[in-house]
């Protein structure tokens, strides 16, 4: 389902723990690392397939998370063409996404990364809100630049926990979850990146 312009409706998920860090999934078989996304199916919301989505790449249902904010328009990226099957060249530009920032209610052992005969991620950790954006795929970088700035206005001060850094991991377990501050924005390290 293409719009006018050759762009396909989708969303983009950012998750957060207490600790305002983001859930970032490595994808199948590669070494990149991304925010979970996917298409807007005929008939659906952007809620809708937010929902979906969040299930079938990350394994959290809607009970496990909630929604913080979410982008007021369309962010839109190109995809270079040797990126598109031919088929479609011409037709297809790329993606048009409404990004929604969810605050996670469950626990870490929730995830799950199989729960579809075709995951899109291997491994997964949290990691500090404004990921490095290298490592993004490079026609990716503006739109996951600026969802994340737009988005930042709905943080909140992280708990006071002094937990530790996690790698990456296929699973992990928390049997010990923070409760979640609902402190004003403003928290710090929260800015962006100097550069």
């Amino acid at each position: 389902m293409l719009d006018r312009e050759g762009f396909r409706p989708n969303v983009g998920i950012i998750l957060l723990n207490t600790q305002n860090e983001v859930w970032w999934g490595k994808r199948v078989r590669e070494h990149s690392w991304q925010f979970p996304q996917g298409g807007i199916k005929f008939g659906e919301t952007p809620e809708q397939a937010m929902f979906r989505e969040l299930e079938e790449e990350v394994g959290l249902r809607s009970e496990h998370v909630k929604i913080i904010g979410r982008t007021r328009d369309w962010l839109r990226y190109e995809v270079p063409d040797r990126f598109i099957k031919r088929e479609i060249r011409g037709h297809y530009r790329g993606q048009k996404q409404i990004w929604f920032l969810l605050r996670m209610v469950g626990r870490d052992c929730d995830v799950n990364l199989r729960l579809t005969d075709h995951p899109e991620f291997d491994a997964w950790r949290w990691h500090d809100y404004w990921v490095p954006l290298d490592v993004v795929i490079e026609f990716k970088r503006e739109v996951y630049q600026r969802a994340l700035q737009e988005l930042s206005r709905f943080l909140t001060r992280p708990t006071q926990s002094g937990a530790p850094r996690h790698p990456a991991r296929s699973s992990r377990t928390n049997t010990n979850p923070q409760p979640q501050n609902s402190s004003e924005t403003n928290a710090p390290g929260t800015e962006p990146p100097t550069e």
